[in-house]
């Protein structure tokens, strides 16, 4: 056996013609030679390596022959461990990927689109000598995979390339006789990298809300469709939803005299039902008066963010989001900020600083966490980490607690929970048991 040489993705081992190698640990073993300068790579079929090197073994004799034909034969017929190559030059690589049946299937057009762009950024990477997908081997992922890495670009985004173009690699696998050059994990990033560079969303306070109130009314500011925004922005504000439930909320999942709202959310298909705040209701209350649209709440913006290119790939989202931005920025809050490795600016203030500000007023309010989950359809690492900063009160009346210097009596603690329980808007039977036992 000849020098043995391996890493944390790949093992290989040196025989007296050809290597041995597996290209992911726990997957099969691979044997690589050459035949007249033309590279061949077969299946061993076995993820053991003694039994992938015995294999290899066999069929050096075959491998060292000079008759192409017989190399052949042995190896398909007689082993039948290769598969029958078809050849598909690069430039066809996507043709015959977005019509196979086992291709990917986004949800977005967005999406398939990006898996597009993704290989043609890829190709562009690769030596013109390479016309052949079969001609692709492991060497050309890692390169293009360190290409990545020095474009200053996310590790999020890093690795969303890696996956769509392993993605590409497995389903077009008949085409080729080596393994998928994109399945070694140490293609991908680690979120590590960046731990110096978390950037979170920044959430509004109670008096940066009041203020895009306040700017939203005032006519000195002009946007787009203002009226139509200021409606967008208070179902944002009092239901904690994401811009594109917002925005394409319709008449048919309001019930203005229950006062109640009912979102089907685009991103997770979850269902919620909300009560309307006050002030919501009696916006759209007004709006409803003024029967701009049977459908859409908001059907100018709706219109707008509904918007397409010549693809069929929608373009609206980003006018509508720039819109939100020229209101945030009327109060002289900066919406994004430059961090070190990345070449765009990363966004700390937007519509979904809404929704992290609606679930900070429900922390420090003392609102249970499984009441914002039924509100905001799903667990989020934004309840994760709200919930563990519930304000500086909270946390002086668990110091307090703990230290027993809290002033505050059994008596006093036992009138806060019934004065909390009396402001409930529907509390459930188990409510009123805790509320009688209080009062006993």
């Amino acid at each position: 056996m000849g020098k043995r040489k391996m890493d944390s993705d790949l093992h290989s081992i040196k025989l007296e013609t050809g290597t041995v190698y597996q290209t992911s640990k726990g997957g099969n073993y691979y044997f690589r030679f050459q035949v007249k300068g033309e590279r061949k790579c077969i299946s061993l079929k076995t993820a053991n390596q003694e039994e992938a090197v015995r294999k290899a073994k066999e069929l050096l004799p075959t491998v060292q022959a000079s008759n192409l034909e017989v190399i052949a034969t042995h190896v398909k017929v007689a082993r039948n461990l290769v598969q029958q190559r078809r050849s598909l030059p690069v430039n066809k690589i996507w043709e015959v990927y977005s019509k196979h049946p086992d291709k990917a299937t986004p949800a977005t057009i967005h999406e398939e689109l990006s898996y597009q762009a993704t290989l043609q950024e890829f190709l562009d990477q690769l030596d013109r000598k390479i016309t052949q997908f079969s001609q692709i081997t492991a060497e050309h992922a890692v390169k293009f995979a360190s290409f990545l890495k020095e474009s200053n670009i996310a590790v999020s985004t890093h690795n969303r390339k890696i996956i769509r173009l392993r993605k590409i690699f497995s389903t077009l696998q008949s085409y080729r006789e080596e393994s998928n050059p994109f399945e070694a994990k140490s293609l991908r990033r680690k979120p590590r990298e960046e731990q110096d560079n978390v950037v979170r969303r920044i959430p509004f306070t109670r008096e940066e809300e009041e203020r895009l109130r306040q700017m939203l009314d005032d006519p000195a500011y002009k946007v787009m469709n203002k009226s139509e925004l200021k409606t967008v922005f208070y179902i944002g504000l009092y239901t904690g939803q994401r811009l594109k439930d917002a925005v394409l909320a319709r008449w048919d999942q309001v019930d203005l005299e229950n006062r109640r709202i009912f979102v089907k959310q685009f991103k997770t298909g979850k269902e919620v039902s909300i009560p309307l705040a006050e002030p919501l209701w009696k916006l759209l209350t007004e709006v409803k008066d003024q029967n701009l649209s049977p459908v859409y709440i908001s059907p100018n913006v709706a219109a707008r963010y509904k918007t397409k290119d010549a693809k069929g790939k929608i373009i609206g989202d980003n006018y509508v989001s720039i819109d939100v931005m020229r209101v945030i920025s009327w109060i002289g809050l900066p919406t994004s900020v430059e961090i070190p490795g990345r070449n765009r600016k990363v966004t700390v203030r937007g519509f979904h600083s809404l929704r992290h500000s609606f679930c900070t007023h429900c922390a420090e309010a003392g609102v249970p966490k499984a009441v914002v989950v039924s509100i905001l359809g799903a667990e989020s690492s934004i309840l994760d980490r709200i919930y563990t900063h519930v304000g500086a009160d909270a946390q002086l009346a668990a110091i307090e607690a703990v230290s027993g210097t809290s002033n505050s009596t059994p008596r006093i603690r036992i009138k806060k929970a019934l004065e909390y329980i009396a402001s409930i808007p529907e509390p459930s039977v188990e409510i009123f048991a805790i509320q009688r036992l209080l009062k006993d």
